[in-house]
């Protein structure tokens, strides 16, 4: 089969075409003929690990270590990038019960990745479910890491209707998901992005759009029940005076200052700093899926590259071009069983 090998740190040309060994599913899993998948902020970090110091890494050092040790010091030990992805159930082991063959299915690898292929096995209780039937395999492949890790957040945030929500970030993958599912709750939502995706944050029903080229929502006089904010790119002194009495300041990156900062003000502050984590699950894809049928999550494309343009889709993204999601289309060769 066809995949899109990483085999060195680098640029985005490092990215190559090549024949590699069809998987083979074992009796738990299930193989999965891929369709698209995504380019997302993780396939861009993978790619170019080497140069990412702890510095330049949005967690703690010890998180900094352990992504180092799971993706190679000096080379990739994971040579097929791609987290998410969509497709159709080609083949099941003797033991799945939960699909069959022809399915439709959308996905989320985690940090093993594997989506840059024709072809991925999955264990069938893995972060897989059948595909939202009102989403082709190009906008299904998109959602299931942002939209899985904003429910997750923002359920721990336990937000309710009316409440003012902002959302710092608002046009990556967990930013957009962030602003449509803060809606979905019935909250009064505030994107902030940069210029050329102004428009890209309106279209996901963002009540308000803030460009940060050319204004400091911290100076605005607004003020929030949550300031989410996804890479850290704000300070809690910096937000403080922008979030309402009891208010929260939602880290889905952070460094060791922010957990100190949440200790702190859980123990004197009535605004409070939160550095949370969200884990891949199942139940939450399955609610992703339910919110997409229901109408309150869309994927909003960008642009398609095939397979074979995967660096290129790539430097598509690192030159700053794309407004909305960028997809890779797979085009599978049935003659071939390598």
């Amino acid at each position: 089969m066809k995949a899109v090998l990483c085999t060195k740190y680098g640029p985005p040309r490092v990215l190559e075409l090549k024949e590699v060994e069809k998987p083979v599913p074992k009796d738990h899993e299930v193989l999965i003929k891929v369709h698209a998948t995504s380019v997302n902020f993780g396939d861009i970090l993978a790619r170019n690990f080497k140069e990412i110091s702890p510095g330049k890494f949005n967690m703690p050092l010890l998180f900094w270590f352990f992504a180092k040790m799971n993706f190679g010091f000096t080379k990739p030990k994971i040579t097929i990038l791609g987290s998410e992805f969509a497709g159709q159930i080609e083949s099941a082991g003797k033991n799945v019960n939960l699909f069959k063959k022809g399915d439709q299915v959308f996905g989320y690898l985690g940090q093993n990745m594997g989506a840059y292929a024709e072809y991925i096995c999955m264990p069938e209780d893995g972060c897989v479910v059948i595909k939202p039937a009102n989403m082709t395999y190009e906008e299904a492949a998109i959602v299931p890491y942002g939209a899985i890790m904003a429910l997750n957040l923002l359920r721990k945030m336990n937000i309710q209707s009316g409440q003012k929500v902002l959302v710092n970030g608002a046009s990556g993958g967990i930013g957009s998901a962030a602003v449509q599912i803060a809606k979905h709750f019935g909250a009064e939502v505030t994107g902030v992005c940069s210029t050329p995706r102004l428009e890209f944050v309106k279209s996901l029903g963002a009540d308000k759009v803030i460009d940060y080229a050319k204004e400091d929502f911290t100076q605005s006089g607004e003020t929030y029940d949550l300031i989410f904010d996804i890479l850290g790119k704000s300070s809690f002194s910096g937000c403080k005076s922008s979030l309402k009495q009891n208010g929260r300041y939602l880290l889905a990156s952070f460094k060791m200052k922010q957990l100190f900062q949440m200790l702190w003000t859980s123990m004197i502050d009535s605004k409070k700093v939160i550095c949370a984590l969200a884990s891949e699950s199942t139940e939450d894809l399955i609610s992703v899926k339910e919110l997409i049928e229901a109408g309150k999550i869309k994927s909003i494309i960008d642009r398609c590259f095939p397979l074979e343009q995967t660096a290129e889709a790539h430097m598509y993204i690192e030159q700053g071009h794309k407004k909305g999601s960028v997809v890779i289309t797979v085009k599978n060769n049935k003659d071939k069983n390598v």
